[in-house]
């Protein structure tokens, strides 16, 4: 039998948090529910989860801040929760380390799926497609100037100095850098680096993009306005 999936989840509300509990446990997964954040940062301290859903406006701790301190222990995949889609609490989380958002109130089906998106995600972070080009390949390394992209040993070094990246920051450099030079649109690395076939929010790029930036070499990736963005060879 295949190991359960064990999702963190912190969330105030009483019935959200008992009615989401009930809906992902129905579908195969094992919670942890904890109605703050700081009963959350010790939950995942202790129990290691394989996803953790953060409520944003939690007491104690809030979401965006329990993310930061989750993010500076480990690589664990993140969802947000927001009551706002036009927030900029949705932002703030992003930029925090979460890798994914949903808006409340959500469908429990809507959530299973994004949450399963998410984990396919990091369970395959994927290689480089076939016919990928790049300015110098050796074993599975490409070069970028001083940017060495390991699609191998999923490593990134920048002037021979490892880079650590999330799971989703890899898999947008791979997106990248498996066809550098080429515009790739926010719609097309939505599809492709966060499962979402049916469109999403391209904020989720724009702010991964920038985070991506800040460990790569801002001038690395470039913005073609109305366009997407490109990786320079």
């Amino acid at each position: 039998m295949a190991e359960q999936i064990h999702v963190l989840f912190v969330e105030d509300d009483d019935v959200i948090r008992e009615a989401t509990q009930l809906a992902l446990e129905r579908s195969g997964f094992a919670v942890t529910a904890m109605p703050d954040g700081l009963s959350g940062l010790e939950a995942f301290r202790a129990r290691r989860p394989d996803i953790a859903l953060l409520d944003v406006m939690v007491p104690g701790l809030d979401g965006v801040s329990l993310c930061r301190r989750i993010r500076d222990e480990s690589t664990v995949p993140v969802i947000m929760l927001s009551a706002r889609a036009d927030s900029i609490d949705v932002v703030l989380g992003l930029e925090a380390g979460a890798d994914d958002y949903v808006t409340k109130p959500f469908d429990g089906a809507v959530l299973v799926a994004r949450i399963r998106a998410v984990l396919r995600r990091f369970g395959h972070a994927g290689g480089v497609r076939p016919g990928a080009d790049s300015s110098a390949v050796d074993g599975g390394v490409l070069t970028f100037g001083e940017l060495e992209v390991d699609t191998e040993g999923m490593e990134v070094r920048r002037a021979g100095r490892p880079v650590a990246l999330t799971p989703t920051e890899m898999r947008l450099l791979l997106e990248f850098s498996s066809a550098p030079g080429t515009v790739l649109s926010r719609d097309k690395l939505l599809e492709r680096v966060w499962d979402y076939g049916w469109g999403g929010d391209t904020r989720v790029v724009d702010v991964h993009v920038q985070r991506l930036r800040t460990k790569i070499g801002q001038d690395r990736i470039e913005t073609v306005r109305g366009f997407g963005y490109k990786l320079k060879a």
